[in-house]
């Protein structure tokens, strides 16, 4: 971590499932956001922006990501 520290680089952790995890009060809400998301999806107003499925997560993956 010292190594990247001082670039200022942050580490942040996300779960789409700390919701149901911890019974939050607000569960309805992630139903929601996911019953959009599936609609906007299906009507192809967003989309995914793959382009290419690299498979495994190796080295020369990542090093051909970041080439496209």
């Amino acid at each position: 971590m010292n190594l990247i520290k001082s670039k200022s680089v942050n580490f942040v952790w996300e779960s789409m499932f700390t919701r149901p995890m911890y019974e939050t009060d607000d569960i309805q809400a992630q139903h929601d956001l996911l019953n959009e998301v599936s609609t906007l999806v299906a009507r192809q107003i967003i989309q995914h922006t793959m382009t290419k499925n690299l498979r495994a997560l190796t080295p020369d993956n990542l090093a051909q990501a970041h080439v496209h």
